[in-house]
Formats: structure tokens, C-alpha cells, sequence
């Protein structure tokens, strides 16, 4: 079969004016970035419009470390349900540069189900990453002149909460030294980078409803603590105005279209194991305002990206998703059930059936959150009928939908099972309220269990010396009753990257606390997960060039 990108760059593409006119946007509204990108004004939302929607979101069994095709499955659906004759809108996370030159590629979908032109989102796109790197990286600058200009003052941060951040992967700038040199040349601090889609400013942008309440988002960053222990925040160095004008542009949703000129919005993003893993609020509600069907995904398996999507994402914007569907492949399953890694993709029946334990539990998390689910079977070249009939099987014995999803191969074609399949819940079992997995009343100890034992299975939770005392610090600044993000490992529901199935009543390890005041959210890092992650030994950089004036080997 074709690569990705022979696939994209054989796709005629139409202008964006006319693919937002498919979805009745005027070109007048478009603020267009070459012939196919635009970004769309997000102030013309139509509250009647977005309840009606029905929102879907797409989510995964725990991943292996290729994935499970989840973005390709929510661009599948969408082209699934637009083959069936409904106006669907599909909207995805930008992909980051660090995966894409490092181990996983782009983010993007694959095959014959993609969003164009994919090697402008994978790389620049519209620049919203960059204005959240500059943005992160000028209060960082400006901070340091704070108390660089303030020394006199007896003015000075017993603790600097605040890094810098790269959308690169570079293990080597996580611990650093700032200020090096004479005394003009700064004062001398300890600091580190995250990678950018870890940043505190891409989790506000992410969840601000407006420009209003990104400032008051941003106003509110704790930046450090003063030696009479007292918050130190953007609000008070008086430069919130100007890291939102940094943001303005980067407020509007992107607009693009799939490889079956279907429109899609591409807005945020924030990954699932170091931060909250869904596209921005407004992307979504934009989209929920233009189209009937609106798929979404959250980041890696349902343990991170689907719990922080219902706890974090549609508590803070009220959104209530129809139904949800969760992805599985025979590679995943097969992980999960004990297969060596270098033989999942060969027929297994019992490594298969062993990792039906890894779905079950995926499956009974989402139906404790009150969703309906649909089992979505992501077929690849090597899966035989007979595995994927033990699934269909399964999920029968189970008691919930199931449906096959051939997109990459076929488009929105190998999709039209799916998505009546989709249809049809919906329509048959009418959405529940969401129920939460804690209460905002709870203390955010209490809020960090309901998720560990309740979501990922563990017996007990412990606290490192560090952990206690930010956790301690912050509930006495006033922040304990924020929601809770935890920072772990994306393979397992443990905080253990290797220890694959369901494990159960395992010690759940909380290195660390952080606090996120303007994204409001308590993050506790759980394991040895990073938040600036390295390159591997090969890393995707290799297979990338330019030839004949055109980007080939993305992925």
C-alpha cells in the first residue's frame, strides 16, 4: 500500500472557502492561511445549535507503543457518517513536533482516512504551537527580569514554579542553569523545559471558553512562592494583556478538511500522559455549531484521555457526549494478553482472548461514567476473520455494540458499519448526565484515589516527601478544591510502563505535585513519566527529507 504521504499529496484538494461552505461557514468569516488552511471566528456560536449537536468522542484500550489508530478512526467515522448522508465534522488535537520526529510520527490519521494538507498540520500549520511556546517562554523572560530588576526591592521567590518549555523532544534540557555569567547577565536559578504541549499555557488555551477567560486563566498562573509564603502570580508582575495578545490569533479554531474533502477542525494540543490530552473547548464547540455528528478523541487509552476528557474537559465546558467509542486492535489485545512484542501481529487465539481483560476493564470504566459504548474493531492488513469474529463475539457476550472500521484502507466507506452502528445507539439509548468519577467538594487526595483505584485498579496510593509537601503547600494557597490531572505512563494502568493486562491492587506511586492555577488543575505525576520527553534510538527525524521541492517520510 501507498505511505501516508503518496496518499495526501494524490488528494485533490479543495479551496477551504468551499469546504466551509459545505458547513454554511461564509467566506467572509474565513481567515484563510494559504488555499487550504483558515482559522474561523469561534464568536459566532450558536448555543441552540451546539445542545442539539450530538458529540462523540473516540477513545482506546491502553496503547501499544505504535498505537491503536485512534485518529484515524475518529477521521473514519466522521468520513463514515458523511457516506451515510449526515453532515458530521470531525475535531482532532495538532500534532506536536516531538513525537513526530521522534518515535511515533505524525498525528494526522493514516491512509485513505487523513486530515490535509497533512505535512503542513504535522509541522508549522497555522503557528499556534509556536505562540504557546512564546507565549510560556515570555513570562518565563519576564519573570526572570522581575526578580532580576526587583533584588533591590527585598523583593525575591523563596520557590520559582515557573520553566521554560520546546516542542522538542530533548532529554538534555530537562534540568538546567539559568543566569550563568556577570552579574548583568541575570541571576542565577535552577530551571528545566517541558516539552510544549505540556505547558500550562497550552492547557489554558485548551480550556478557555473566550478571550475573557483566558485572561482571567492566564492572570491567574502561579508562578512561584515569596518567603512569607504567599502566591506570586502573572496577575501581579502586570503582563497578562500582553502574553494574550501573544494568544489572540491562536484563539480561533483551524479549519481543514479530510482526504474526502469533509471539513474538520484541528485546534490544541495538550498530550493525555503529561497533561489533560483533548483539543481545545472552543474547536469543539465550534464544530458542534456547524455540523449534526461531531467526533472527537481523547489522547492514548481511556484511563488517561477519556477520564480527564470527562472530568477535566466537559466538567469545566459543560459538554455532554452522546456516546463513546472505544478502539481495539488485535496488536493492543494481544500485548495485553501476555504476547511477546515481536510476535502480536501473528494469529494468537489465546493471547487474544486473555486480552480481552485489558477491553472488559476499559469498557466498564466508560460505562461507569454513564456513556454508551460501541467496541470499534481497527482492522489492519494482517488481522484474520476469525480473530476479529472472536471479537465481534465478545463484545456480544459483553453486551455492547460492536462494529469494524477499515478507513485507512477504504475511507469513509470501510467506516459506514461504524457509523451506523453510531447512529444507531445514539438513537436507541438516549444520553445520561455524566457521572463524574469525584466530587469537586472532595480534597484532592480523595479526588487522586476515586481515580486510581476506581479507574486503573490500584490497591494503594503512596506519596513521595516532595508530593506531600507541594500537595500541602497548594491546599493551603486555596487549591485543593481543583480538579485532578494525573501524569503517567500511557501503556498500563498502573504507573509501571511494562506492566501490561489489568494489573490490580498495586502500589500507585505520586512523585510529584504540580500545580496548573490558570489551566485549574491539580497535576500529580505518578511513576517515571517525564514532562520533557527524549528521542529514541532511531528516531522518526531519519526517515524525514525534501525531495524535488517536497516533504517525504512523514508519517
Amino acid at each position: 500500500m501507498k505511505t501516508d504521504i503518496e496518499i495526501a499529496h494524490e488528494v485533490k484538494l479543495l479551496p477551504i472557502k468551499e469546504v466551509a461552505a459545505k458547513i454554511n461557514i461564509p467566506e467572509e468569516d474565513l481567515e484563510p492561511y494559504g488555499k487550504y488552511i483558515a482559522k474561523v471566528p469561534y464568536a459566532n456560536i450558536d448555543e441552540e445549535k451546539v445542545k442539539k449537536s450530538n458529540l462523540i468522542l473516540v477513545t482506546a484500550i491502553t496503547p501499544t507503543k505504535a498505537g491503536i489508530g485512534k485518529t484515524t478512526v475518529s477521521i473514519g467515522l466522521a468520513l463514515g457518517l458523511n457516506a451515510i448522508g449526515k453532515k458530521a465534522i470531525v475535531a482532532l488535537r495538532e500534532p506536536s513536533l516531538g513525537p513526530c520526529f521522534g518515535m511515533k510520527g505524525g498525528a494526522a490519521g493514516g491512509g485513505y482516512a487523513q486530515v490535509l494538507p497533512m505535512e503542513k498540520i504535522n509541522l508549522h500549520f497555522t503557528g499556534d504551537f509556536h505562540a504557546v511556546t512564546s507565549a510560556h517562554n515570555m513570562i518565563s523572560a519576564l519573570l526572570d527580569n522581575y526578580i532580576f530588576r526587583h533584588q533591590s526591592d527585598t523583593f525575591a521567590l523563596k520557590t520559582v514554579l515557573w520553566k521554560r518549555v520546546l516542542d522538542v523532544n530533548d532529554r538534555n534540557l530537562r534540568g538546567i542553569v539559568t543566569g550563568l555569567g556577570a552579574r548583568m547577565d541575570g541571576v542565577t536559578m535552577q530551571s528545566g523545559f517541558d516539552i510544549t504541549p505540556a505547558s500550562e499555557i497550552m492547557a489554558i488555551l485548551c480550556l478557555a471558553k473566550d478571550i475573557d477567560d483566558l485572561r482571567r486563566r492566564i492572570d491567574n498562573i502561579l508562578l512561584g512562592i515569596t518567603y512569607e509564603g504567599k502566591a506570586f502570580t502573572v496577575k501581579d508582575m502586570g503582563v497578562g494583556g500582553s502574553i494574550v495578545a501573544l494568544l489572540l490569533d491562536a484563539m480561533n479554531p483551524n479549519l481543514v478538511q479530510t482526504t474526502e474533502n469533509t471539513p474538520a477542525f484541528v485546534h490544541g494540543g495538550p498530550f493525555a500522559n503529561i497533561a489533560h490530552g483533548c483539543n481545545t473547548v472552543i474547536a469543539t464547540r465550534t464544530a458542534l455549531n456547524y455540523g449534526d455528528y461531531v467526533v472527537t478523541e481523547a489522547g492514548f487509552g481511556a484511563d488517561l484521555g477519556a477520564e480527564k476528557f470527562f472530568d477535566i474537559k466537559c466538567r469545566a465546558a459543560g459538554l455532554q457526549p452522546k456516546l463513546t467509542v472505544i478502539v481495539a486492535t488485535t496488536q493492543g489485545l494481544k500485548m495485553h494478553g501476555g504476547v511477546d512484542l515481536d510476535d502480536i501481529k501473528l494469529p494468537n487465539a489465546e493471547g487474544l482472548k486473555e486480552g480481552f481483560k485489558n477491553l472488559d476493564k476499559h469498557v466498564r470504566n466508560i460505562q461507569s461514567f454513564g456513556q454508551t459504548v460501541v467496541v470499534c474493531f481497527n482492522r489492519y492488513a494482517f488481522d484474520t476473520d476469525e480473530e476479529m469474529q472472536m471479537v465481534r463475539d465478545h463484545c456480544k457476550e459483553l453486551g455492547v455494540a460492536f462494529a469494524e472500521n477499515n478507513a485507512f484502507m477504504e475511507g469513509g466507506k470501510g467506516a459506514t458499519e461504524l457509523a451506523n452502528v453510531v447512529v444507531e445507539q445514539i438513537a436507541n439509548n438516549p444520553s445520561k448526565p455524566l457521572t463524574f468519577q469525584y466530587d469537586m467538594d472532595d480534597t484532592a487526595k480523595t479526588k487522586i484515589e476515586k481515580i486510581a483505584k476506581n479507574i486503573y485498579g490500584a490497591g494503594k496510593i503512596t506519596y513521595q516527601p516532595i508530593a506531600e509537601k507541594n500537595l500541602k503547600l497548594f491546599e493551603s494557597l486555596g487549591y485543593g478544591h481543583l480538579p485532578v490531572c494525573i501524569a503517567k505512563t500511557q501503556y498500563s494502568f498502573s504507573d509501571r510502563a511494562k506492566k501490561y493486562g489489568v494489573p490490580t491492587d498495586f502500589d500507585f506511586l505520586i512523585r510529584d505535585i504540580v500545580i496548573s492555577a490558570g489551566a485549574e488543575m491539580i497535576v500529580a505525576i505518578a511513576g517515571e513519566i517525564m514532562r520533557m520527553p527524549g528521542l529514541p534510538k532511531e528516531p522518526q527525524a531519519l526517515h524525514i527529507d525534501v525531495v524535488n521541492g517536497e516533504i517525504v517520510g512523514l508519517s
